[in-house]
């Protein structure tokens, strides 16, 4: 869920940690039909919380993964679809929807008390990035002897930051910044061009930036990091987030998501992201379809 980036929501992850609790009363509004199935800004309109600056998550350009699946959930609801954007950092919920300007964030870690939490629709983890042929192709876990020795890539303040610690492998890491101003620096991007260039063997990254860079970058593995037995958990279920009173909201995105797995899967995979299932192996396209 990096972590400054990813999403600087989460962590990104557990890295979300976006700290202001949500304000303010749901507002339930009527649809033209008159049912009360919505708590919504404008019952008429999909209105996201979103990052202008979070690839792959979101952007002013809607290239994210968020925005293709916010265009999704759009048109099966046959609404508009309209963008609130804030920098996910400390404030983004109370300034987004606690504020009552928005209605939905696309991407959330279930067990985040900030927000109420949809059903997840998709469950991932970090990932170590190497390049193919360097004999890390395969390794799941930062206790792997392999990676003695090596000079490892690390977003600063990220969960599996412990875990190399633990394993003794910070010696020899180069960090990378967790809290980065988008407008100028990508620590993600500069993890790939430094693993690319040889200036480091391999790289840990949050899975959907691992997947997302490592794809653009070409000739890089993406090993999801399943078999970790210390140090903070690096697997997470990802679902989405509403204000605690919009119970009938959240029932509605958790049939959106139960109906859609499968468009939501090829959304994901399209994009790189490591998809796992309940017993942490990697889930591929003919998996589509399934509840994570």
């Amino acid at each position: 869920m990096e972590a400054g980036r990813h999403r600087r929501w989460l962590f990104s992850l557990c890295v979300m940690a976006v700290s202001c609790a949500i304000g303010g009363v749901a507002r339930a509004q009527t649809n033209d039909g008159g049912d009360l199935s919505f708590e919504l800004v404008d019952p008429k309109v999909l209105r996201v919380c979103a990052d202008p600056r979070n690839m792959p998550f979101s952007n002013e350009k809607g290239e994210g993964i968020e925005n293709k699946l916010a265009e999704l959930f759009a048109d099966k609801l046959g609404k508009k679809l309209d963008y609130v954007f804030f920098p996910q950092a400390t404030g983004f919920v109370r300034m987004t929807l606690g504020a009552h300007r928005c209605d939905v964030i696309m991407g959330f870690p279930q067990g985040d008390d900030i927000v109420q939490g949809t059903n997840p629709y998709y469950r991932t983890t970090y990932a170590l990035v190497a390049k193919s042929g360097s004999g890390l192709e395969d390794v799941d876990t930062l206790e792997d002897p392999r990676l003695k020795g090596r000079h490892l890539g690390i977003i600063a303040g990220t969960p599996p930051a412990t875990n190399m610690a633990v394993a003794g492998l910070m010696s020899d890491a180069k960090p990378y910044p967790l809290m980065i101003d988008t407008r100028y620096d990508n620590s993600a991007q500069a993890m790939i061009d430094d693993l690319t260039s040889g200036k480091i063997d391999a790289g840990v990254l949050w899975g959907p930036m691992a997947g997302y860079y490592a794809k653009k970058a070409g000739s890089l593995h993406v090993t999801p990091l399943v078999k970790e037995t210390s140090g903070p958990k690096l697997i997470y279920r990802i679902g989405m987030g509403v204000r605690a009173a919009d119970q009938n909201w959240k029932r509605q995105l958790n049939k959106l998501i139960q109906e859609n797995q499968g468009e939501i899967n090829k959304i994901l995979i399209d994009f790189g992201v490591p998809l796992l299932d309940e017993n942490d192996r990697p889930l591929g396209v003919e998996a589509a379809g399934k509840a994570p």
